[in-house]
């Protein structure tokens, strides 16, 4: 098998390892009716993935720095089945947050090492375009995965989705094993280059941008499901084509932050995005009497989440490109956290207050970064000024 046909089955695998952790956002609701709790509680399913994925991941991977880069993709899967076994066999919510926990951990090691691998595989000059494959695939989850989700467990049950999911993982290692196995690629960087990098302020004050928007994020798209609800009592097929729809605009939302940052520059479309985001999410709020202008709010809102988050990636990467791999490890783990924050805090404010609470407190946090973003980008041109 060639590199390029290697880069696409990563891709595919991308898919059912994205779908492992959105899936669960378009079915919260079931999620909670089957383990007997309610929806803020099962929303902090998300928080501890995040938290497993943020803390685990670099702890793994540097575990693991003398196995070679293959293996390590192949303990990536062996830990997603375990997640998804640990679901499927054992009853309760306890077991359930275990389960998501583990999974966490093998979402965010198969991330760090699909990405690096593939940049092995590409040819000179195009390791970026590779790379953008392994998004597109996480994206697609979102597209795909999270309402034909959506659709299966309103059809069967949701353990349904994760028994599909575990069989296609399986083959996905077995896949791995006969094509990439041997593939050495570099060793993970070590814990202190990494906390080296949050000793600049420019870079620590870029991820806590990246941490309150994610916060904003996390506790809206959490809590999506029953917000929707909430809006107007809908059919399963309507909220699944929601969903989808919600998917669309994720994409198109990465394509118009790469045409953004092009045209008119990294900081105004990061600013740009970030207003556009906590305006949609105070509107929701006021217009929410009427179905058709919150649906729309709630696709811009998407949209220019997923601008901020590919064109965020550009801005930390050229913080410090002698170090892209570790800003970019970096900036995963604080989105995660962001999740992690997002989904206890709504969970805490929907167990005691309207679920439509969400998008005040999403388009706070998200103000919130905006202000950070702008008192950040000022005092840059300032010293440069200076200089």
């Amino acid at each position: 098998m060639n590199n390029t046909w290697k880069i696409y089955m990563l891709a595919i695998i991308s898919f059912l390892v994205g779908t492992s952790q959105f899936v669960i956002v378009g079915i919260l609701d079931k999620v909670a009716a089957s383990v007997g709790v309610s929806v803020s509680s099962a929303g902090q399913l998300i928080t501890v993935f995040a938290l497993a994925s943020a803390i685990g991941t670099p702890l793994v991977m540097v575990a693991t720095t003398k196995m070679n880069q293959g293996r390590q993709l192949l303990l990536a899967l062996a830990i997603l089945l375990l997640g998804i076994l640990t679901m499927l066999v054992f009853q309760g919510f306890g077991f359930l947050m275990a389960s998501r926990a583990i999974l966490g951990v093998g979402t965010g090691v198969f991330i760090v090492t699909a990405y690096s691998i593939t940049a092995n595989l590409a040819s000179a000059g195009n390791q970026g375009k590779a790379m953008s494959n392994i998004s597109m695939g996480f994206s697609a989850s979102l597209v795909f995965g999270v309402p034909i989700g959506r659709v299966i467990a309103a059809a069967y049950d949701w353990q349904t989705i994760f028994w599909g999911i575990g069989l296609f993982a399986l083959l996905g290692m077995l896949g791995v094993a006969w094509t990439i196995l041997s593939t050495a690629g570099e060793p993970p960087k070590p814990l202190s280059m990494q906390v080296a990098q949050l000793k600049k302020p420019n870079v620590a004050i870029a991820l806590g941008i990246t941490f309150f928007v994610f916060i904003g994020y996390s506790v809206v798209n959490t809590y999506i499901v029953p917000l929707l609800a909430s809006i107007r009592l809908m059919s399963e097929q309507e909220m699944s084509s929601i969903l989808f729809s919600l998917g669309i605009a994720s994409l198109v939302g990465s394509k118009l932050g790469g045409f953004l940052a092009d045209r008119i520059g990294i900081t105004r479309t990061l600013v740009g995005s970030m207003i556009v985001q906590a305006l949609a999410l105070a509107l929701l709020s006021i217009t929410s009497g009427s179905s058709v202008l919150s649906v729309i709010l709630i696709m811009l809102w998407a949209t220019s989440a997923w601008t901020f988050g590919l064109t965020q990636s550009f801005n930390i990467v050229s913080l410090a490109p002698e170090a892209s791999g570790i800003m970019l490890s970096l900036n995963s783990s604080f989105v995660q956290l962001g999740f992690a924050a997002g989904a206890g805090i709504g969970g805490l404010a929907v167990g005691g207050s309207s679920v439509m609470i969400v998008s005040w407190i999403g388009a706070a946090s998200v103000a919130v970064a905006a202000c950070i973003a702008a008192f950040s980008f000022g005092l840059v041109r300032s010293l440069l000024i200076a200089r």
